[in-house]
């Protein structure tokens, strides 16, 4: 019954529109760009706070300690980056990069935690970073992944700037690993959530893309096998909230 439901749901909105991989970098600059003041809002809001917890557990599982470096890509409003920050320590390096500059500002306004490492930010395209090879002891990115015109060219990235040994973390939204909670989660990501999204920051459209493009995002496996070909082993993953969110960690060979 429950699987019935999904397959309904999932062919009902089979056709919602994403934009072309040529479309796609341009598409996502100009909505980030103009969701930004009310980012952090809209993810506290739509989240439950949950987003948060995510990120804490994120951070914990790379072990960073006081000297580490680490650079967080589609760094949006720089959550992530400051929770790399107090991991790093005051003796630690954090970089922070995204391609939307509407995000950048207002991540530039928040405040380095105490005893933190100082965040510099840059405008980047994910694609093509602008960081030296096998630098970072850890490389993150939070929600951000699925938004890139070439997913394989950003892991590669990633993989590219972390150091031999270090790891590469990717929090992304998934399809739940339970049947009755993806029933709830796809009514909720489909009617619910472009609705809060739109009378919110304005900008339904936005909201209506975050489901179509978790759908179109890789499942667990062929994730795994992305950061294995970039150039991980040991590739572990955790699930949060019944697999509707999942952590994957790789270590750079």
């Amino acid at each position: 019954m429950f699987t019935n439901l999904v397959t309904q749901m999932a062919q009902s909105h089979a056709n919602n529109p994403l934009p072309t991989p040529q479309q796609k970098h341009a598409y996502v600059q100009d909505m980030f760009d103009a969701i930004a003041p009310r980012y952090d809002l809209l993810n506290s809001v739509l989240s439950m706070r949950l987003h948060h917890a995510w990120r804490d557990a994120t951070v914990k599982a790379l072990a960073l300690t006081n000297g580490s470096s680490a650079l967080d890509i589609c760094t949006g409003t720089g959550d992530l980056a400051f929770a790399l920050s107090g991991a790093c320590g005051p003796a630690g390096v954090v970089d922070a990069s995204d391609f939307s500059e509407g995000m950048l500002s207002i991540a530039r306004t928040k405040i380095t935690p105490r005893g933190g490492a100082p965040v510099t930010f840059q405008q980047a395209d994910a694609q093509k970073l602008p960081y030296a090879g096998n630098t970072y002891d850890a490389v993150t990115v939070a929600f951000g992944m699925r938004n890139v015109a070439d997913i394989t060219a950003g892991i590669t990235e990633m993989v590219r700037v972390a150091k031999p040994g270090g790891r590469v973390a990717i929090l992304e939204f998934n399809q739940p690993t339970k049947a009755w909670f993806r029933v709830l989660y796809r009514f909720y990501s489909f009617h619910i959530l472009p609705v809060i999204g739109g009378l919110i920051s304005g900008r339904k459209s936005a909201y209506a893309y975050l489901p179509a493009s978790v759908d179109a995002w890789p499942d667990r496996e062929t994730l795994t096998a992305h950061l294995q070909t970039a150039g991980c082993k040991s590739v572990s993953v955790t699930d949060f909230l019944f697999g509707a969110v999942a952590l994957h960690i790789g270590v750079k060979r």
